[in-house]
């Protein structure tokens, strides 16, 4: 049994430094549309975390809500009437806010992002926080996010060395006056584009940090829990219908898509994101179709010959379409593996929860070789035109 080496590989590999600088020049093209689909999912996953974390079914907010970093508070009594309503079990608040936390170490502030609520009942899924409720319902007591990012300090590392008593002053925006608090625990949530660090609090210690900006009266969003029996959908339909205008209810995923479309849509960096990964597919378009072109340039004389002797177009055409499939599945190998490395580094770096997925993985190597084959495409135009009367 004869093995053919497939004429496509041979004209590729025929003149191996250009071949070699070709796959290098796509393999960086791939890991441009990597790094561009890692930040952009690190933007939504980072962005709705506290959003996946709630407990709940259903959830409340003002009806001026943009997003969870651009406050909007509502007024405690909306949420309460919703107790009214067919299914509805019961509710709890959620107050939000930056502030400045003082490093213990440096002594210089830096914003912080912080929650507070009724440590009665534990509204966010992480389990750290459920096992130190009781330490959130003494006055003054904090748990710090140890995922956030290094200018706060030692904070973390401190307390798993056992200082337990270890005091953090927190300033709010608008006052010079701070207040201190004691880390009694800590959890894992993770920066994200808008929040470098996250603290946990009771609802009434949240209010003792603020008190100049925040009425008790006024909660950021409203946790609703239904009954078991309960129509999700109908409670969701009641609900929109009778509450006043100046609330809107959503469903889980109805909230992380609401938070997701303004990080893309209203922002200059989901926009950034889009235009960066939409340049990446064009210039890499155009450098494979350069590549493919100088190709058949090259090889003129030898298509040309092979007209001469029988070959169609059609054949030829595929010769120029399998270099571009062969291009595009070396390009990819590399280009994934420094994706890798990359994502390992920037995550390290940022805190961002930079991670390859097999959905982008798939994502890219569908894009590469639909960029490739594109690039054949218009390529072949040269071909066509190849004519043995010129030679013979």
């Amino acid at each position: 049994m004869n093995f053919k080496i497939p004429l496509a590989w041979l004209q590729l590999a025929q003149q191996r430094l250009r071949f070699l600088v070709a796959v290098a020049g796509i393999a960086f093209i791939v890991l441009l549309m990597f790094v561009q689909l890692g930040f952009q999912d690190a933007l939504y996953s980072s962005a709705t975390a506290v959003h996946q974390s709630l407990k709940g079914d259903l959830f409340l907010v003002s009806s001026q809500y943009k997003a969870l970093t651009a406050n909007q508070s509502f007024s405690r009594t909306r949420l309460y009437q919703t107790l009214g309503f067919d299914g509805v079990e019961s509710v709890n608040a959620m107050y939000l806010q930056f502030a400045k936390l003082k490093n213990p170490a440096t002594g210089e502030k830096y914003s912080i992002y912080v929650m507070g609520f009724d440590p009665g009942q534990s509204v966010l899924n992480i389990p750290e926080i459920e096992q130190n409720l009781d330490r959130l319902k003494i006055p003054d007591v904090m748990l710090f996010d140890r995922d956030s990012r290094p200018e706060f300090g030692p904070i973390a590392e401190n307390f798993e060395k056992g200082d337990t008593e270890q005091t953090i002053e927190i300033f709010p925006f608008d006052g010079p006056r701070g207040y201190k608090v004691r880390v009694g625990g800590l959890f894992s949530l993770g920066p994200s584009f808008g929040v470098d660090g996250n603290l946990i609090v009771s609802d009434s210690t949240f209010l003792r940090i603020n008190p100049n900006t925040r009425p008790v009266e006024k909660i950021d969003i409203g946790i609703i829990t239904l009954s078991p029996k309960a129509d999700k959908e109908k409670v969701l339909a009641n609900l929109r219908a009778n509450l006043p205008n100046d609330v809107r209810v959503f469903t889980r995923q109805g909230f992380i898509d609401f938070e997701k479309q303004y990080w893309s849509a209203r922002t200059p960096i989901g926009f950034i994101l889009n235009l960066m990964l939409t340049m990446a597919s064009v210039v890499g378009v155009v450098i494979v179709y350069q590549i493919l072109y100088s190709n058949i340039a090259t090889q003129f004389i030898a298509y040309a010959t092979l007209k001469a002797i029988g070959y169609p177009n059609s054949y030829l055409l595929n010769v120029v379409f399998q270099q571009a499939l062969i291009l595009s599945l070396l390009a990819y190998i590399p280009g994934f593996l420094v994706s890798i490395a990359l994502y390992d580094f920037a995550m390290e770096a940022t805190k961002l929860p930079i991670v390859m997925t097999g959905n982008n993985a798939l994502i890219v190597f569908i894009s590469a070789v639909l960029m490739c084959i594109t690039s054949g495409a218009l390529a072949i135009n040269k071909l066509r035109s190849a004519d043995p009367a010129d030679i013979f």
